[in-house]
Order: structure tokens, then sequence, then C-alpha cells
């Protein structure tokens, strides 16, 4: 039988994980509002000062570059004509003050009388705690298209929190 100082203790493991597993999903759900509304800002500050974004088309370092890419005309331009980022909840693991995502996410355009998904990326999210606060510390995403660095993204194992290798 195990004691009430174990079963308390136990619970609070547990309950942590819930609320760490419950505040990065908040995270990346903040994502697709805040970028489809233009907010550079909101999406910077998702990340860690120096978070790295690498999406298949290149590589943003910092708070400056991904706030320039929300700013860019091609992601303005995005906004002016209907856009939505959809993101799936993504598989969690935690591993005390760093986390793992994985998971997909879709690009839908307006276009003509309806919409239709651009693109369908694999997505690997990197985090940490900082300051008592989750935080990206680098998301890596590849198109769904055939290639296999997408379908090896998503098949990484999500209790390995050490991140991948700088491309």
């Amino acid at each position: 039988m195990t004691d009430t100082a174990e079963l308390v203790t136990q619970l609070a493991a547990r309950v942590r994980t819930l609320e760490d597993k419950l505040a990065i999903s908040g995270l990346m759900a903040a994502y697709g509002p805040a970028i489809d509304s233009g907010s550079a800002d909101a999406v910077a500050a998702l990340w860690t000062d120096d978070g790295v974004y690498d999406i298949d088309t290149g590589v943003l370092r910092g708070h400056a570059e991904i706030i320039a890419m929300v700013r860019s005309r091609a992601h303005q331009d995005f906004i002016a004509g209907g856009c939505a980022h959809l993101l799936e909840p993504g598989h969690i693991h935690v591993d005390g003050d760093t986390a793992v995502a994985t998971g997909k996410s879709q690009l839908v355009l307006r276009g003509g009388d309806g919409f239709r998904v651009a693109r369908i990326t694999a997505n690997r999210w990197e985090f940490a705690r900082v300051g008592g606060e989750w935080k990206v510390t680098r998301r890596t995403s590849r198109l769904l298209d055939g290639r296999a660095d997408a379908r090896e993204l998503l098949a990484l194992d999500t209790s390995d929190t050490r991140g991948l290798t700088q491309r």
C-alpha cells in the first residue's frame, strides 16, 4: 500500500505534467490566430529570444526574423486574401523543463468561391520552460509532399527531447 505522502507526491507530478501539456497545447494553438491576424509580435513571443523556425523554405532565427516573415508582403497577401493556419493538437512529451511535440499543420487559402489546402506540413516543436513559462526553442516544418524528411520528422521519437541536429 502506498503511503499518503508518496501518493500526494505522485499526484503532484501527474498534475504538473498535465498542466505542462495543457500550456504547451495552448502555446501551439495560439500560433494560428496570431499568424492569421498578422500579429507579428505575438507570433514572435511564442519563441525564445534566440528561437529557430526552420521551414522547408528557409530558417528564421530570433524574434526579428520571425516578425519580418509575418510582416512580409507574401504573408500579408495571404492574410488579405483570406487564410487559416490549422494545427492538429500534436503528440506532446514533457521531460522536466523541456518538451517535444510532433504533428501536422495545414495552410488553407481562400480562392474563387471557396477554400483550398495550399500545403500540409509535418512539424516538430521543441520547447523549454523559461522563467516558469513554456516557449518554443525550435519548430521544424517540412512539406508533406512525399519526401522522406517530412516522414522522418513525424517518426522521430518525441521522448527524445535533445533536439534536432542543426541543418
